[in-house]
């Protein structure tokens, strides 16, 4: 294929407007790799933390930055994937050793890429992957949340957060989400939350205000500056999941692998790719209305340097996504 693409690309470490729209060659796929005409692709905090330099997500420069993407199959030359077949392309690296989705046109190796099939719109498609997947393995795979149990959600107006507050009362658990800001506290109410905690660091008195005995999980969002407070709330039979660092300059926006289970805490990383099957399920039940996506805001490709503005200054309530036109 000849013929250029827009990407955001990263030149040097910094502010957001060092993300800069340009046009680049439209990349060919080498033996095991797809390349996806990207529809949509979703901006986390790992961008953001790439994009500044931090340790543990720096980049080789210059480089196209995305962590994910959701779109079509545009060229598969070992014939496993047909044209057109929509996929979500997540992996390790992507958008820091290798290009990632902050483009028209990304080409990923075949681990990377996860079929699925659905109508609903791109903007929703692509807030999914990444949101979806962490917010599964932390109440699902770290916590085993089950209906009837409680769970603390520590950093709830967050993304992920959100996710896991409409994930947990899926499953059919009594949710409480926590917020700094008393403004917030409507949103967390819209999305499910049964008691809303407002967060001045110690959350424990009220929680246990709430429930004696403590919650039967918990998701941590804010990171290890309330991990502490967090276990303390938990009961002694619980589970913590430490899932993010919201509040922590640590460069790590995860923690590590999920399968670092340590008696009560378990950490656990979502730049993973999503399991076809947890992707589509997930999928099946929003087309089912059983599920909603927590859209925060949805940009153009253009507009990438003010979207991270805006993320990086909090002011996004949910996943930002840029649809790709």
């Amino acid at each position: 294929m000849i013929g250029t693409m827009r990407a955001a690309v990263l030149e040097a470490p910094g502010p957001p407007e060092n993300l800069v729209v340009r046009d680049l060659p439209v990349p060919d796929p080498p033996a095991g790799w797809v390349r996806v005409r990207v529809r949509a692709f979703g901006l986390n905090r790992s961008d953001l933390l790439s994009r500044r330099g931090f340790p543990g997500h720096a980049v080789s420069l210059p480089r196209v930055l995305g962590a994910e993407a959701v779109g079509e199959v545009d060229l598969d030359r070992s014939g496993r994937f047909a044209r057109g077949q929509q996929v979500a392309a997540v992996l390790t690296g992507m958008g820091r050793q290798l290009d990632g989705g902050y483009a028209e046109y990304a080409c990923v190796p075949m681990a990377g890429i996860c079929p699925f099939r659905s109508k609903l719109n791109w903007a929703v498609l692509g807030a999914m992957p990444t949101m979806f997947q962490t917010a599964y393995e932390s109440l699902v795979v770290a916590v085993d949340l089950r209906r009837g149990q409680t769970v603390l959600v520590r950093g709830g107006t967050s993304s992920v957060g959100l996710a896991a507050i409409l994930l947990a009362k899926n499953l059919g658990a009594t949710v409480l989400a926590t917020t700094r800001d008393p403004e917030k506290v409507d949103l967390l109410r819209l999305h499910g939350v049964d008691h809303v905690v407002i967060d001045d660091g110690f959350v424990e008195p009220q929680v246990r205000a709430l429930f004696p005995d403590g919650v039967d999980g918990a998701v941590e969002l804010v990171g290890w500056s309330t991990l502490a407070d967090t276990l303390r709330a938990t009961s002694e039979t619980g589970t913590v999941c430490l899932t993010g660092s919201l509040g922590d300059e640590t460069g790590s926006s995860h923690a590590g692998p999920a399968v670092s289970r340590d008696g009560r805490l378990v950490l656990c990383h979502g730049d993973r790719k999503p399991g076809p099957q947890v992707l589509q399920r997930m999928i099946d039940e929003v087309e089912a209305g059983r599920l909603d996506v927590p859209v925060g805001r949805v940009y153009r490709i253009a507009d990438i340097a003010r979207a991270h503005r805006d993320m990086e200054a909090n002011l996004i309530c949910g996943k930002a996504v840029v649809v790709v036109e």
